[in-house]
C-alpha cells in the first residue's frame, strides 16, 4: 500500500427517519418562519465520573448566550425543555431495529436511552438523548468486510438560523426528528474506500424505505488518524463526492504537523510561556487596514514571543502551516486573525515594522518569532492565548480535535475532541424491552436490499445492469419507477437521471431544485405528446429555475409540431438543398437530420424526424 494510504478510518452516519419526533407526537419537518424567542444560557454538568467534557467546557467558554424560535406543528413543550418526554416513537424503534438487522448486528435486549452533554445551544436541555440499539454489524463493500461498532437510536438538534458576537438563533422544528447513528470500525485504509462505504451504507439506509429524503437528512462524520498521528474527527460532511478529498487533505495535513514536531525536536524548542506585550506605540503609523481599523475602534496590538518557532508557521514554500492552525484557533474568541513573523513583511505591514517590533522584543535568534493581534485588548489577548496554546501543541505532534468540513474539501478547526465523560443515564425515558416476538416480526418483513432492487429494475423495466446500480447508489430508485409507470419511459428516466442530470450539473444547473412532482409531472406530457423527448433536457433546466413544466414548454416554444406541419418545414429545408440531395440521394438523410431538428428545435421525435426526412427526399427524386 502506497505512503498515501498509511491511515486509518471509521464513519458515523446520522440519517432522519421519515415518522413524528422521537419523544413527541409532533411533526418531524422544516419551517420556513419561526416565532417566540425563548433565551437561555447552557453550562457544563459532570458525569457519572465526577469529570467535566473537555468539549463542553471550551464550548462554555466561549460565554454564548441561545435564542429559540418554535414552529406551528414541529414544536411544543417537549422541544422547550418544559415537558418531559414522552414514550419512544414506536415506528423509529422498528426502523433502528430493522437496520440492525440487515447489518447482522447484534441487537440489544433491553434499551436504555442515555443523555449526551451538549452546550452549543443545540439542544435546549443541555444534552442529546441516544440509546444503544445493537453492535458487532458488519458491511461488505467491494471484496472488504467492514465492522459496524453500533447502531444508536438518537434524537437530531435544533437547526441553526443566524450567529451573532454572542448569541445564537435556533429554531427547533428539527429538533427531535429520530436519527440513526451508525457507527463502523477504523477499517478503511483509502481515501476511495471510506467515499464507498459511505455510499453503501447510504443505500442500505434509503432501502427500509422509511428515511427522509433530502439537503441535511443524512450527514457522515469522519474519524481520521494516521501512525504518529491522532483520532480527528471531521463533522458534518455532506457531499459524498468530496469525501476522498478530505481524507487526502488531513492525511496530509497530520503528516505536515509530524513534519513540525521534528523540527522543533530537533532544534529543542520548549514550551512558550504566555506573555503579552502591548506593541500598540510600534504600529500606530502602520498603513494595514486591520491594524488601522483596530486602533480607530479603541483597540490595541498585542504581540507574543515564540522562541523557536520561526519557519514552521508558513515555511519550506509554504508546506509547513502551523500559522494556519493557530490562525483558526485564534478566531474561536471572535477575532477575525493573526499576523505570524513568518507572513511578514505583508498585509500593508512594511518591513521596518517587523524590525522594529522584534528589536522590542528582544528577539536575537535565528528560530524565533512572533504572532501579534490587533483587537480590543481582551479580545486579543484571549486568542493570541488560542495560538500559543496552539503552538505548544504542536511541540506533542497532532493533538485531537473537531473539524468543519469547508466546501473546497479542506477542513478548519471547530472544537477539542470530546472524551467519555459526557455521558449519563436518562431518567425520564423508560427501557424498552425487545423482545423475541419483535425481532421475528422484523425478519419476516425485511425489506429489499439494495442488489435486490438492482436486479429487480433489470427485469422489470428492462435497464441494464450499470444503470440500474447507478440509480439505486444515487437513490433514485423510487424515482425512477414513478417516471416510468409507462416501462416504455424507462430508457428515457434512466438517460435523464444518470446522464442529462450529471451535464445540467456541469453546466451549473441544480437538477436537483426540480421537485419529484414536477418532474414527474414533465414525463406525463411527454407521453402525451406535449413535446419531443429531445427537447427535455432544455425544458428541465428551465424547470430548474423554479418553472413549471407547462411554463417551461411554453416559455422555450418546444411545444410539439404535427406531422403536416413539420413535414412542410422538412419539405422546405430539401428543397434549398436540392441539388446536394439529388447528388448524394437516400445517403443525404444523415448529414441532414442536423439542420432539420436544428429546424424544429425538439419540437418532434427524433424517430419521426427521420421518417418525413427519408419520405421528403424520395418525394423529390421521385
Amino acid at each position: 500500500m502506497s505512503e498515501d494510504y498509511e491511515m486509518m478510518c471509521g464513519i458515523e452516519i446520522h440519517q432522519q427517519l421519515d415518522t413524528k419526533k422521537l419523544f413527541c407526537s409532533c411533526d418531524s419537518r422544516l419551517c420556513e418562519e419561526g416565532f417566540g424567542a425563548y433565551y437561555r444560557r447552557l453550562r457544563p454538568t459532570t458525569s457519572e465520573m465526577g469529570e467535566i467534557d473537555r468539549a463542553a467546557l471550551a464550548q462554555f467558554q466561549r460565554h454564548l448566550g441561545y435564542r429559540y424560535q418554535c414552529c406551528e406543528g414541529t414544536s411544543c413543550l417537549v422541544e422547550l425543555d418544559e415537558e418531559p418526554p414522552h414514550d419512544v416513537n414506536a415506528d423509529a424503534m422498528r426502523i433502528a431495529l430493522t437496520f440492525s438487522e440487515m447489518l447482522g448486528a447484534n441487537l440489544i435486549d433491553e434499551v436504555h436511552f442515555m443523555r449526551k452533554i451538549v452546550v452549543d445551544g443545540s439542544n435546549t436541555s443541555g444534552f442529546q438523548r441516544t440509546a444503544l440499539i445493537s453492535t458487532d454489524g458488519a458491511v461488505k463493500v467491494g471484496d472488504r468486510k467492514i465492522s459496524i461498532l453500533s447502531v444508536c437510536l438518537e434524537e437530531d438538534a435544533c437547526r441553526r438560523v443566524e450567529t451573532k458576537s454572542d448569541e445564537v438563533v435556533w429554531r427547533t422544528d428539527r429538533l427531535g426528528i429520530p436519527l440513526i447513528e451508525v457507527a463502523t470500525g477504523p477499517d478503511m485504509k483509502t481515501p476511495e474506500e471510506v467515499m464507498e462505504v459511505a455510499y453503501r451504507l447510504g443505500t442500505l439506509l434509503r432501502a427500509t424505505k422509511r428515511v427522509k429524503r433530502g439537503l441535511g437528512t443524512i450527514r457522515q462524520d469522519l474519524n481520521i488518524s494516521i501512525p504518529g498521528g491522532a483520532r480527528i474527527e471531521l463533522k458534518g460532511v455532506g457531499d459524498l463526492r468530496l469525501i476522498p478529498d478530505y481524507v487526502r487533505n488531513e492525511v496530509a495535513r497530520q503528516k505536515m504537523l509530524l513534519r513540525v514536531k521534528s523540527i522543533l525536536d530537533e532544534r529543542g524548542t520548549k514550551p512558550v510561556a504566555f506573555e503579552t506585550v502591548d506593541a500598540t506605540e510600534i504600529f500606530k503609523d502602520c498603513e494595514s487596514k486591520v491594524i488601522k481599523g483596530a486602533l480607530s475602534d479603541k483597540g490595541k496590538v498585542i504581540a507574543v514571543r515564540l522562541p523557536g518557532f520561526a519557519g514552521v508557521m508558513n515555511g519550506d514554500n509554504k508546506t509547513l502551516r502551523l500559522g494556519a492552525e493557530m490562525a483558526q484557533r485564534a478566531r474561536t474568541k471572535g477575532v477575525k486573525g493573526i499576523f505570524h513573523s513568518d507572513e511578514l513583511p505583508n498585509y500593508g505591514i512594511e518591513q521596518e515594522y517587523v524590525d522594529r517590533l522584534r528589536e522590542f522584543l528582544g528577539m536575537t535568534g535565528e528560530n524565533d518569532a512572533f504572532v501579534i493581534c490587533a483587537a480590543k485588548e481582551k479580545k486579543a489577548a484571549d486568542a493570541l492565548e488560542m495560538a500559543v496554546i496552539r503552538a505548544n501543541e504542536a511541540l506533542e505532534g497532532v493533538p485531537e480535535e473537531t473539524r468543519d468540513p469547508l466546501s473546497d474539501g479542506t477542513t478548519k478547526y471547530s472544537r477539542p475532541l470530546p472524551g467519555a465523560a459526557r455521558m449519563y443515564p436518562e431518567t425520564d425515558v423508560p427501557p424498552t424491552l425487545i423482545t423475541d416476538a419483535m425481532i421475528q416480526d422484523i425478519r419476516d418483513n425485511m425489506p429489499e436490499f439494495p442488489e435486490q432492487i438492482e436486479k429487480r429494475l433489470v427485469g422489470d423495466y428492462g435497464i441494464n445492469a450499470q444503470q440500474a446500480h447507478q440509480i439505486v447508489r444515487q437513490s433514485q430508485d423510487e424515482l425512477f419507477e414513478r417516471l416510468s409507470e409507462d416501462k416504455s419511459m424507462a430508457p428515457i428516466a434512466a438517460t435523464t437521471l444518470l446522464n442529462t442530470f450529471s451535464e445540467m450539473e456541469r453546466d451549473g444547473v441544480d437538477a436537483t431544485a426540480i421537485p419529484d412532482d414536477c418532474l414527474v409531472h414533465s414525463f406525463e406530457l411527454l407521453k402525451q405528446g406535449r413535446f419531443a423527448k429531445e427537447a427535455l433536457p432544455a425544458i428541465l433546466k428551465e424547470m430548474a429555475g423554479g418553472t413549471k413544466p407547462e411554463d417551461a414548454i411554453k416559455k422555450l416554444g418546444l411545444e410539439a409540431v404535427d406531422e403536416g406541419e413539420a413535414f412542410a418545414i422538412i419539405e422546405g429545408i430539401v428543397k434549398e438543398r436540392e441539388e446536394f440531395v439529388r447528388s448524394k440521394g437516400m445517403a443525404a438523410v444523415g448529414p441532414l437530420m442536423g439542420p432539420v431538428m436544428g429546424a424544429l428545435k425538439g419540437k418532434l421525435d427524433g424517430k419521426q424526424v427521420n421518417k418525413l426526412l427519408t419520405e421528403a427526399i424520395k418525394k423529390l427524386l421521385g
